[in-house]
């Protein structure tokens, strides 16, 4: 075994010290942006706090399918994801603590069932908690699938955000109920000339349901 001088291994350079002071401030300030990331998203789940425009996670659940459909810089908080949103740069970011947060929290996972609650009215759907989770159509769904049931729907990109986001935060059941209700809907569309649900969007969508693991 080869046998360092004791100077060689207390002793550092000015460059080296340097550098470790960089690590160190890039890992505090890591450790910030992380710690952050969590507040913000617990006290909105919560229901302490705000999100960036003061709107409160009790408002939003409660807001009409018009304005769901019309705003769209509420689904980032509704529905947090691990990375960064490319559309808003407000929006809260999940990590390894915020994500045990909610699956130890019995009122984090409440609410964030009413916000997928909500979602499935305003998509014409409709979930039974029996034994086994289930999502069916509703009778008003034909009405309901003109906002959303379209090619190219932003929609679509909403709902990969709701499947991943359930499945991070443990509510995966509720995940793999709505993806199955999915891909009878995308079935039922490839008789139609133009299918509304394209074959790379449910790739996404079964992907999105097995994306729990870090």
């Amino acid at each position: 075994m080869v046998k360092f001088p004791q100077s060689a291994v207390l002793c550092a350079s000015p460059a080296q010290t340097g550098r470790s002071k960089l690590v160190n401030q890039e890992e505090s300030s890591s450790a910030r942006h992380f710690s952050l990331a969590d507040t913000r998203i617990i006290g909105f789940y919560s229901g302490e706090e705000p999100d960036h425009r003061g709107r409160y996670l009790h408002e939003i659940q409660v807001w009409p399918d018009d304005q769901l459909e019309a705003v769209h810089d509420f689904i980032q908080w509704l529905f947090p994801l691990p990375e960064p949103s490319g559309f808003n740069a407000a929006a809260p970011i999940l990590n390894r603590e915020s994500m045990q947060e909610f699956r130890k929290r019995s009122e984090l996972h409440q609410n964030l069932r009413v916000s997928f609650l909500r979602m499935m009215k305003f998509y014409g759907l409709e979930v039974d908690f029996a034994e086994q989770i289930k999502v069916t159509r509703t009778r008003y769904f034909a009405a309901k699938a003109t906002i959303w049931l379209s090619p190219g729907n932003h929609n679509h990109l909403r709902i990969t955000r709701i499947l991943r986001c359930l499945s991070f935060l443990g509510l995966e059941a509720e995940a793999r109920a709505f993806f199955e209700c999915l891909s009878e809907i995308y079935d039922n569309e490839q008789s139609q000339p133009r299918p509304a649900i394209s074959t790379e969007t449910i790739q996404y969508w079964r992907r999105a349901v097995g994306d729990a693991g870090w």
